[in-house]
């Protein structure tokens, strides 16, 4: 047998080593369990992969993303064949991995059962200890339609083969612009076909190498996401490298539900969805309301401090402006269908952008006034498809806090600088800190607009920006919007979940589009950069992320009751209502709890309402003219002169504190 030479890659170190040919990436690894997959030039390999000569070959472990999404492929393919044995007339839809686990689609004849989970389950579990192998077999079309005839969304997978990746989610797992390619399990002992499905890999050795997985649930889901097609039932499982791993998962899960901003929303009587609005709509109740107003009023204030100059716009426009903007041809599908209104169509807003850009064009500009910064709470309205609406995360109707920069070209890296610190300080503000923020740029699609060096020009000035932040900058290749790059903000809640908070995007094509102008020093006319910069992203969702982060317990400042009283009997109501006057004279929301339940009750209630602070009162107290404080954790504070527990609330609102 002839020699082969091939390089190992383990982080920053390379070894050189030669083989036999026939010596597969599983053998240069020495049997080590931690590692599922290669990376061969830049490309995952299963490890059954034989190398070549010249080779560069490094080990892909099952903890890092790429072993993850293997490892949860495998599964979802493990799921598969449980369900096809258990119910032989389940057709296959798609079975991506996801972010911490998988799902697959199936055509069924009736939905699933939780009792049908954990029969599936348990086959799985049969499965994976028959230590079946994955086998990758490349396949003609051909032969791949004539395998595949039973499964008749395998076969529109091979019709669209190439484009299928953009033509439905999680595509790119079964077929590429390549060669198809199908993956056995096989019989660990007989070698024999145990189940088969088209798939692009790579996938574990064997079912044996899944450590721990669990179902989820299951729900309904529109076959490549569109209502016009069948609807399947989904099914959705995790999988981890070990037990203690998945045990973590499932209790951060149970965290998770609880703080979700859904059940919070209700319990705490905040906002509602109600059915006579429809889907994606919300309306806020008075407590929510507080909320939402501290929120605004407090970025008002700061955008003020930054000099923004507020504007407002209507929430319809004809047609026409949307086509300018170029939000019709590159973003209808967001938008809801037009209303046709004196021969013309109208459009419900679903960006300020444009109306920002007829606000800088209706007079002439000079240098002078620039930069120019417009901001807006701007309500706008996108037709988000039902599968994905959720809550105020995923809302059809919502309101922006949009702002739109327009300066020279000299002054955008540092305008850009600048932003970005307003930015990061402001969301620090609100209680979150822990950032990283995300490069979007442009790839070869055909979705964008503008010259390769107006591109290059914008994606270095933000690239530049993020860095003078010394935070972790990580690519996004391809995410950028169609008309320029982005920085995002990414936030860490409090249970350690990343969510998207602020935009920046550097944008040229707009200003092109409008014909924005200014007067220059030389007294030519030149066309200003646009920057567009979302910080909450919208009301909303940021209401959404502040209420699950805090689990409902606001800081003061923003508790729509920041303290209740609590009389120990009825004759300390009205020293109570005296306090309360005294503290709202002082602008703190204070109500006196004067039911007819026991202490201990209006205690509970207060403590289910997060109130930040209890003021109890009773005979000692009212002799002494104090109160006592009782805080969200239990402890108590007793004795103190009403001036005195009247400032410590008002020093934690103008701190902004958590209590």
């Amino acid at each position: 047998m002839s020699d082969v030479r091939v390089i190992i890659q383990r982080d920053s170190e390379r070894e050189e080593r030669v083989v036999t040919t026939g010596t597969t990436a599983a053998d240069l690894f020495d049997g080590d369990r931690s590692i599922v997959a290669a990376r061969v030039a830049g490309q995952l390999k299963d490890l059954a992969y034989e190398v070549a000569e010249g080779d560069e070959v490094e080990p892909v472990e099952i903890t890092s993303q790429d072993g993850l999404d293997i490892l949860r492929h495998s599964t979802a393919h493990v799921m598969a064949q449980a369900v096809q044995e258990l119910f032989p007339e389940a057709k296959l839809g798609i079975g991506p991995p996801i972010k911490d686990g998988f799902y697959y689609d199936f055509d069924v004849e009736t939905p699933f059962h939780p009792d049908d989970l954990k029969r599936i389950e348990k086959k799985m579990q049969e499965i994976i200890k028959r230590g079946q192998k994955f086998s990758r077999r490349p396949v003609t079309d051909e032969a791949a339609r004539e395998e595949l005839a039973a499964e008749p969304y395998k076969l529109e997978l091979i019709g669209l083969k190439g484009s299928a990746a953009d033509a439905a989610e999680g595509a790119s797992a079964e077929v590429g612009a390549g060669e198809l390619t199908i993956y056995d399990n096989l019989d660990a002992k007989s070698g024999e076909l145990c189940w088969r499905d088209l798939c692009r890999g790579p996938h574990l050795p064997t079912t044996r190498n899944i450590p721990a997985f669990k179902l989820m649930r299951s729900a309904a889901a529109y076959w490549r996401g569109s209502e016009k097609n069948p609807q399947l039932q989904r099914i959705y499982g995790t999988a981890w490298p070990t037990k203690d791993e998945l045990k973590a998962y499932l209790d951060f899960l149970v965290e998770a539900e609880k703080r979700d901003h859904r059940k919070l929303g209700a319990e705490l009587d905040l906002f509602s969805f109600p059915d006579e609005l429809g889907s994606g709509l919300a309306v806020f109740h008075p407590k929510g309301g507080i909320i939402r107003r501290e929120m605004e009023a407090y970025s008002r204030k700061r955008h003020e401090d930054a000099d923004y100059e507020f504007v407002n716009t209507p929430h319809i426009t004809k047609a026409k402006l949307f086509e300018t903007s170029g939000h019709l041809p590159h973003y209808m599908e967001g938008m809801f269908p037009p209303m046709e209104f004196e021969g013309q169509d109208y459009y419900l807003k679903a960006m300020n952008c444009p109306m920002h850009n007829l606000i800088f064009k209706a007079r002439g500009r000079s240098y002078r006034e620039l930069p120019l910064r417009l901001f807006e709470f701007g309500t706008v309205y996108r037709y988000e498809k039902s599968g994905v609406v959720h809550g105020l995360t995923r809302a059809r109707g919502f309101t922006q806090d949009d702002s739109h920069i327009y300066c020279t070209r000299e002054q955008a890296p540092d305008e850009l600088g600048s932003l970005l610190t307003f930015v990061l300080d402001l969301l620090r503000d609100y209680g979150l800190s822990d950032f990283y923020l995300e490069l979007s740029t442009r790839d070869d699609s055909d979705k964008f607009i503008g010259s390769d060096e107006q591109w290059a020009e914008a994606t270095e000035m933000l690239r530049q920006a993020a860095q003078k932040q010394g935070l972790e900058l990580v690519l996004d290749p391809g995410g950028a919007a169609y008309y320029g790059p982005k920085i995002s903000v990414q936030v860490k809640d409090a249970i350690g979940r990343t969510w998207q908070m602020s935009t920046i995007q550097v944008d040229f094509n707009q200003p092109a589009r409008f014909e924005l102008e200014y007067t220059a020093a030389d007294g030519s006319r030149q066309q200003p950069i646009m920057i567009h910069r979302a910080l909450f992203g919208s009301i909303e969702r940021f209401f959404a992320v502040l209420l699950e982060h805090y689990a409902g317990a606001f800081p003061v400042w923003l508790a729509p009751v920041q303290a209740v009283g609590i009389p120990i009997g009825d004759s300390h109501v009205p020293y109570l209502e005296e306090f309360a006057a005294q503290a709202k004279a002082k602008g703190l929301r204070v109500e006196v709890d004067s039911s007819s339940d026991r202490m201990q009750k209006k205690i509970r209630n207060a403590q289910r309402a997060k109130t930040p602070f209890m003021i109890i009162a009773g005979d000692d107290d009212m002799a002494a003219g104090a109160v006592s404080f009782r805080y969200r954790d239990g402890s108590q504070k007793n004795g103190i002169p009403r001036d005195q527990a009247i400032a410590e609330i008002v020093d934690a609102v103008e701190r902004r504190i958590q209590v």
